[in-house]
């Protein structure tokens, strides 16, 4: 039987494959350092895990609205306006399975077949097939390592076409770690404002920025940015809460009440305990978050110096998420590879090394790593990575 011409063009995701075989490694005895992880180390805070149990207990257990429960909305309205002065109601917010289901969501209700997204590169994996899946054209925009792989107004405005539906900003990002300022915020919106292109913008990783500064949206930036803003977000990151499945979208009420019907035709709800620990999430305490921050924050400071010492790495210093994603093709050919994925394959092989290769992103120069595992994780990593290339230099 032959498949659904959508899916036989998917690419299946790289940092799944890589995460996939390394257990599987693990399971056959061998000792192997992932750094191929996209969620935190941390167990979920316990007043989070507690409220979840008490819901249960509570009967909350059975269907709830498509969109999310109102108590959880409110508590995201809250949010947003206590962090980035930012106020929505209840119909321009839904609560959904995860981030990853409120894009693909979004992509289904506001693509036609044809209709192009601007995907700066590099870019998280799922971008581009998503995109696919919804018979959109995702048009692919390669950043600069030299602008810290952000794109630029004038990359942004060579790209729009008379299809151009969309532009994806994604900040801090994943998989490079960098964060876009205000100034270059504004300068982007204004190009998709003179051209009234929707910005998809994807905050996930808010809560994990390095510097002084605060995460700005680009819905705070004016009036108008705020309606032609579309934000994602969720709790994975943020609380350590990946499995609990739960994001959710806020924009224009119209592109809310579609995806919102769009739910209800596929996942019913977002699973209804996993809505009152996200409550919980976000009525709670930020202390466990202030401490899983910190101890990132240390993590990336000592990977990036052990990683500059190993011959031919580059690797510019992100500012948040919880990812490296240095360019490592000198250190691959001196190795006497063709490529960085027949190195990063050989590591993994010959010192039990997980990372994902860059190609994955759209950058096939670069690997990303995660630093989502303990300091001495990452020192032996780092210390067999240096065997692996003192091995193989020619």
């Amino acid at each position: 039987m032959e498949l659904a011409k959508r899916v036989q063009t998917l690419t299946p995701s790289s940092t799944l494959a890589i995460t996939a075989k390394a257990k599987a490694l693990k399971a056959e005895g061998y000792d192997v350092i992932g750094l191929g992880a996209g969620e935190p180390d941390f167990n979920t805070p316990s007043h989070i895990i507690e409220a979840a149990g008490k819901a249960m207990q509570e009967g909350h257990t059975k269907y709830t609205p498509s969109g999310g429960i109102p108590d959880l909305k409110d508590a995201i309205l809250s949010k947003m306006k206590r962090d980035q002065n930012l106020t929505y109601s209840p119909s321009e917010v839904i609560v959904t399975t995860g981030a990853k289901h409120a894009l693909f969501t979004l992509f289904q209700v506001l693509l036609n077949k044809g209709d192009e997204v601007i995907v700066p590169a590099p870019y998280w994996v799922s971008y581009p097939e998503q995109i696919k899946l919804a018979e959109g054209a995702p048009v692919i925009v390669k950043a600069k390592e030299e602008h810290q792989f952000k794109i630029t107004p004038e990359q942004l405005e060579e790209a729009i076409t008379e299809k151009t539906k969309a532009v994806i900003i994604n900040s801090p990002s994943n998989p490079t770690g960098m964060v876009y300022s205000e100034d270059e915020l504004r300068a982007i919106g204004e190009v998709c404002l003179r051209h009234d292109i929707l910005i998809i913008s994807d905050e996930i990783y808010e809560k994990l920025i390095y510097s002084n500064d605060k995460h700005v949206s680009m819905a705070q930036l004016s009036d108008k940015l705020y309606k032609q803003t579309i934000i994602i977000n969720g709790v994975s990151k943020s609380h350590s809460m990946t499995g609990w499945r739960i994001g959710y979208a806020l924009g224009r009420t119209e592109i809310i009440q579609a995806m919102t019907n769009m739910a209800s035709h596929s996942t019913s709800n977002p699973t209804s305990v996993a809505q009152y620990a996200a409550l919980a999430a976000y009525n709670g305490s930020d202390d466990e978050i202030s401490e899983m921050r910190k101890a990132f924050h240390k993590r990336l400071d000592t990977l990036h110096s052990w990683l500059l010492a190993i011959p031919g790495v580059s690797c510019e210093k992100p500012m948040g998420a919880f990812y490296l994603f240095p360019n490592v093709i000198r250190t691959a050919t001196i190795c006497g590879f063709k490529t960085v994925d027949e190195w990063v394959t050989a590591l993994l092989e010959e010192e039990k090394i997980a990372l994902v290769p860059g190609s994955g992103f759209g950058s096939p120069d670069n690997v990303r790593l995660s630093y989502a595992t303990s300091i001495d994780q990452l020192e032996e990593a780092a210390k067999r990575i240096q065997r692996f290339v003192d091995k193989h230099q020619s």
